[in-house]
């Protein structure tokens, strides 16, 4: 019997072994607690507490037109002739930057911000119309902000939590997926890369955050495709442009937009007009005389190919470029002309309107 032990006891022992090393030389085989991992929670309350208290509401009030009167409204014993609205916003500073969408606070007399402890007044420090961004500025120190992510990391696929204060009843949080990127050609902004999600974006949502799964801010909250009904399709304008437009805001006062002096037709031209055509590009049909592409030696009628090594057939990557570019970036177009391919580097400038005034 103890021979048979001792035995047994020999490949026992070297399976042990080999497991130890295995374990020592390949760390993927062992067991990490869910609290130490990456991997999704089956709860997304950390990741609510994480986010929520960064997310604010906002209250505006606009003088109403119909109502212009002081002596009637007295005769009549009128006293709230004011239209109010509703929206959110996201501290993202801790010395009291709050992004929000513009269209929440366009035209208002007086925005409001309530946090926590109650409501307090801001600063409107700009606007980006074409991302329908605005930021405003509270005066306090020391605010809890939230986390930034990287919206272009963002997959189809991926949890995201909607929070903001949807229809007044105050903080709410909304859960969903990501079901696109890149979405353009909306008519909603002239800027559009949106990220789309099903989850309910309401209006008040408006401004508010776009969370992941670990309450990292990666959108804008924007829009829903349709208000009157639930029709689970809803845009957040993605935090990398939101933040570039931010800093803009803070340097300039404004966000500035670099100009080519270029028109190219919408509808992508092909490569021919056969039974099953071919997209290759937009057709420019007019060129500014003096603009940068001039300048650069684009012609009218030539097909645009390639921007920046993009293919001018992926729309939603162009627009957000071109809606985006700056005074200074140096633009790479592959062109087509009578049959032949070149290539042509233009440099943004300032608009005429604008480089006139300064």
């Amino acid at each position: 019997m103890i021979r048979l032990l001792q035995f047994l006891a020999w490949p026992a022992a070297l399976g042990i072994i080999i497991a130890l090393l295995a374990l020592l030389l390949l760390p993927i085989l062992r067991v990490t607690p869910a609290s130490q991992s990456n991997a999704t929670p089956f709860s997304y309350a950390d990741a609510v507490s994480r986010a929520a208290p960064a997310v604010v509401n906002i209250y505006t009030e606009k003088q109403s037109e119909e109502y212009l009167n002081p002596s009637l409204h007295r005769q009549l014993g009128i006293r709230d002739h004011s239209q109010k609205t509703l929206g959110s916003g996201v501290i993202v500073d801790s010395n009291g930057l709050i992004l929000t969408n513009n269209h929440v606070i366009n035209s208002a007399d007086r925005i409001s911000v309530l946090l926590n402890d109650g409501l307090t007044l801001q600063q409107l420090l700009g606007v980006d119309k074409n991302n329908d961004l605005a930021l405003l500025k509270i005066h306090m120190d020391n605010l809890t902000t939230i986390e930034i992510g990287k919206s272009d990391e963002a997959r189809v696929g991926d949890v995201v939590l909607a929070i903001g204060n949807p229809l007044g009843l105050g903080q709410s949080v909304t859960q969903g997926i990501v079901s696109a990127t890149r979405r353009w050609n909306l008519g909603i902004n002239n800027a559009e890369n949106f990220i789309q999600t099903d989850a309910a974006i309401n209006p008040g949502n408006s401004g508010g955050a776009l969370v992941d799964a670990h309450g990292r801010l990666i959108g804008i909250n924007t829009a829903a495709l349709d208000e009157t009904n639930s029709v689970g399709i809803s845009f957040a304008v993605p935090v990398d442009t939101a933040m570039k437009s931010l800093q803009q805001i803070v340097q300039y006062g404004e966000v500035r937009r670099g100009w080519l002096g270029i028109g190219a037709d919408p509808e992508l031209a092909t490569l021919n007009e056969g039974e099953y055509p071919i997209p290759i590009g937009l057709k420019v049909y007019f060129v500014e005389s003096g603009s940068p592409a001039e300048k650069a030696g684009i012609k009218k009628g030539d097909i645009l190919t390639h921007m920046n090594g993009q293919p001018m057939t992926n729309g939603g990557i162009v627009a957000n470029q071109l809606a985006n570019l700056q005074p200074g970036n140096q633009v790479k177009f592959k062109i087509l002309r009578e049959n032949n391919s070149i290539e042509i580097t233009a440099t943004a400038e300032f608009p005429p309107t604008v480089r006139t005034e300064t």
